[in-house]
């Protein structure tokens, strides 16, 4: 199976709203490089340095409509005039080797690892989810997933019942699954997403824990959970505001990622109706914004 990337050079202050735009525009996953190809491959925790001009590469599937993607990021009030970009073709086995070799062991927080299946784990007696990179999004190398990761590592699950929407590769619902939390509903647009999720669930043994299903698919869209995790988009995250608040039980907790700092007090405006915040916490750039569900009048 084939695949394209779309590369464009931009300076630093541009890479992180660039990035959101390509995955607004379907891409599978979003790197960035210098002008000699070293990759960096979404920043790992707590590296922030970007190169004077940066390649930020999107992968996209081959037969994607590169016009179509063009225009939306021509759109946005990110450029008056796009940059330079080229479109080049990559192969499926190429692009996961790369990602395979860069792949290493990472602790987030005090006893949550990630790990390749083909390693082994540096504190056997931890909470290592065993994963790989795969088509759908989610390793943990990003910063939106890494404040997501280190909110489980920091908080007790047990016993708790969770929603981790737009799952991805299903790390989190994973990593609460691990954490003890005794039912996750892992929802994601992609069913690709879908059946990456099934599969590492079941290579770390949590499988009975998880079920998977699209949105207009989820079982019990009407019942709460105690927990709901999104590490999705800003744009998305505020538009599902009414549903959010529907899942969440009164006392219960939302934890939202994927969201540009700029963007935190947007996303906070739409959610206090419902949600008291508490204070935020930022990693390069990106937020993870934590809330309880406030109690109806009737509690």
């Amino acid at each position: 199976m084939s695949w394209q990337e779309l590369t464009f050079e931009v300076s630093p202050a541009e890479v992180d709203p660039l990035s959101e735009l390509l995955s607004e525009a379907g891409a599978a996953s979003v790197t960035f490089k210098d002008s000699a190809d070293t990759p960096i491959y979404e920043p790992a925790p707590d590296a922030s340095n970007l190169w004077a001009h940066t390649c930020v590469v999107g992968l996209f599937n081959a037969a994607t409509n590169f016009d179509d993607v063009l225009a939306t990021i021509q759109q946005a009030p990110l450029f008056t005039t796009l940059p330079p970009y080229r479109i080049t073709e990559l192969k499926e086995q190429q692009w996961e080797r790369l990602w395979m070799d860069e792949f290493k062991p990472m602790r987030f927080g005090k006893r949550l690892w990630i790990c390749p299946t083909e390693t082994t784990p540096p504190e056997p007696d931890a909470l290592n989810i065993m994963l790989d990179p795969g088509l759908a999004f989610g390793t943990g190398t990003h910063p939106t997933t890494a404040l997501c990761l280190e909110w489980i590592d920091q908080n007790d699950l047990s016993g708790k019942r969770v929603i981790d929407f737009g799952c991805g590769s299903g790390i989190l619902a994973i990593g609460a699954a691990m954490s003890g939390a005794t039912s996750i509903e892992a929802i994601d647009i992609d069913p690709q997403a879908l059946i990456a999720t099934r599969s590492n669930a079941a290579q770390n043994s949590v499988a009975h824990q998880i079920t998977t299903a699209l949105p207009d698919e989820a079982t019990d869209r009407l019942s709460t959970v105690d927990c709901l995790l999104a590490n999705i988009l800003a744009n998305p995250i505020i538009t599902l505001a009414d549903y959010f608040s529907t899942r969440v039980k009164h006392h219960g907790i939302i934890v939202l990622s994927g969201i540009l700092s700029e963007q935190a007090a947007s996303v906070i405006s739409t959610y206090e109706p419902w949600f008291e915040f508490q204070p935020t916490t930022e990693k390069e750039g990106w937020v993870r914004l934590v809330a309880k569900r406030k109690a109806s009048e009737t509690d």
